[in-house]
């Protein structure tokens, strides 16, 4: 296992101790598109997607839901929330700001109030991290590494969060989308999967430690499933640990993601034992959190790699 630049993360009240198990981060999809098929606006109530007309907060569905699942996910074993208002799926068209504000504050504020449990916001817009942050969440999880909006790297100082800065390569002109497995990349270019990622995550830290983001308060993700084919997606897996050798911890997100999908010919609520097949490998391969939809499944997925591949000296 290679040596990471910090033993531990602080975060909230929490400390979060790498190499000693591997943690748990479930998802909460406040979204009527997600690829999973997991999001919690139903498009049928809501068929444009927004939730800021005439809404009763206290008698919203989607606010309910949200919340009902993240208590069945921390009674399953997760050790941290991970809460977007904007699809990522290939072919996903983007959210306004109002709009995404309006969809994860209310769950934000919520949680925070009733659950000891650590909350990311899944946002690349400084204005929603700065304002998720101030709600309750603990961590910033951007998906393009602070490429984007630059400025939420001043956010995460302010507020001295820890981030999650993921590679993606993400771009319509390489999105192929098929009605019964969902989308994919085809025909991504790499002169070098690994080192490429490697160097554009790089780049991603450089631009947060250059904002005042301590190393000790870095996360890095891969990006699984964002900008590479399904053959990229596995040879990614296979080799995180090149990813790790980074010296930073590391988040492996592949639940229920294409590259499963068109290599087992399933649809994405069929994909749970390639999943943890995925979940498995990421955790031999040195990732330290992994972002996972189906609990408690796969918290005894973890468990179970955990008991083999973290196994004390008795």
């Amino acid at each position: 296992m290679h040596i990471l630049k910090s033993p531990a993360m602080s975060v909230g009240k929490r400390a979060l101790e790498w190499g000693r198990r591997t943690y748990i981060m479930g998802i909460l999809n406040l979204t009527p598109d997600s690829f999973s098929g997991d999001g919690l606006l139903d498009p049928a109530k809501y068929p444009k997607g927004e939730l800021t007309k005439g809404r009763d907060e206290s008698r919203d569905p989607v606010l309910i839901s949200a919340i009902e699942q993240a208590h069945r996910f921390v009674e399953a074993g997760a050790d941290i929330l991970d809460i977007g208002g904007e699809s990522t799926r290939p072919g996903a068209l983007p959210v306004n700001l109002a709009e995404e504000l309006a969809r994860v504050l209310p769950v934000i504020r919520t949680l925070a109030a009733e659950l000891d449990i650590l909350i990311s916001i899944d946002t690349y817009k400084a204005a929603v991290a700065e304002a998720a942050l101030r709600a309750g969440a603990h961590l910033v999880n951007d998906v393009w590494g602070f490429k984007v909006d630059p400025q939420i790297a001043r956010v995460a100082t302010e507020y001295q969060a820890p981030v999650i800065l993921m590679h993606n390569r993400s771009a319509w002109a390489t999105a192929e989308i098929k009605e019964r497995l969902g989308g994919r990349y085809v025909g991504v270019p790499y002169e070098d999967l690994i080192a490429d990622i490697q160097r554009e995550l790089l780049e991603s830290v450089s631009i947060a430690q250059q904002a005042g983001i301590p190393d000790e308060r870095i996360i890095l993700d891969p990006g699984i499933g964002f900008g590479k084919t399904v053959e990229q997606n596995l040879e990614l897996l296979d080799r995180l640990g090149e990813i790790r050798a980074l010296g930073y911890p590391l988040l492996a997100g592949p639940s229920r993601k294409s590259f499963i999908g068109y290599t087992l010919d399933l649809p994405p609520d069929q994909r749970l034992e390639g999943t943890a097949a995925a979940v498995a490998i990421a955790i031999a391969r040195g990732a330290d959190i992994v972002r996972v939809h189906d609990l408690p499944f796969m918290s005894r997925v973890v468990k179970m790699s955990d008991a083999i591949v973290r196994r004390q000296p008795s």
